[in-house]
């Protein structure tokens, strides 16, 4: 992510919109399309393993990976409102240790990031300026699972997302601009790192995906 759209990660998605999430978290649980990255990453054994979660908001995949297993997290978030609520929940819920958080656009601090035996990227693909891009030096840190939820592959997704949702971002004079990478490119990137599509659901505007290394 550019500095221009590291910058409109943090004013779309500020205090108040970490707070309504959060509140939104702790009343009704994981939205739909993210329970579902959960509960696929969760078929596999993944006891005692580490989870590198680039974008997590307000914390929603951590938490729900540690509670099915996981040792441990680390948490990559442009936003500082999403990674404070992120740290409030981990406490509230008893795992604060147990998750670390590193400030800043992935782009800028993965060389400071270490192999993770799954990555999970939650909607935050269709928040980079160069999604490819993304999933590219994110595949890169996953040693077996890579899941990912972006928007589906159709006409209409498309182009709802780069004309209404970026028009509404030009609107608010905000840097942050929507990207929609097709399934096939996706794919491709992530089988040059040997991640292999395992599982693919779509619900509503989202497909979710787990990709795996035939390392098991």
């Amino acid at each position: 992510m550019t500095e221009c759209q590291c910058d409109g990660v943090g004013t779309r998605f500020d205090e108040a919109y970490a707070a309504e999430k959060l509140a939104r978290y702790r009343s009704a649980g994981p939205d739909p399309s993210t329970q579902m990255l959960i509960d696929l990453v969760a078929e596999e054994d993944i006891r005692g393993l580490t989870l590198l979660d680039i974008g997590g908001g307000v914390g929603a995949v951590q938490h729900g990976l540690i509670e099915r297993g996981v040792a441990r997290a680390l948490e990559v978030e442009a936003s500082p409102s999403n990674a404070a609520a992120c740290a409030a929940e981990a406490e509230r819920q008893g795992h604060g240790e147990r998750v670390t958080h590193l400030s800043g656009d992935f782009a800028s601090v993965s060389r400071h990031v270490e192999p993770a035996d799954i990555v999970t990227l939650d909607r935050s693909v269709c928040c980079w300026h160069d999604p490819l891009g993304l999933i590219d030096q994110s595949a890169a840190k996953a040693r077996w699972l890579y899941a990912v939820v972006y928007p589906r592959d159709a006409w209409w997704v498309r182009h709802v997302w780069r004309h209404f949702g970026n028009l509404k971002q030009i609107l608010k004079r905000n840097s942050l601009r929507l990207s929609t990478p097709r399934s096939k490119d996706v794919e491709a990137t992530l089988a040059e790192h040997g991640l292999s599509l395992a599982h693919h659901r779509e619900m509503g505007v989202w497909q979710i995906a787990l990709f795996a290394k035939d390392v098991h």
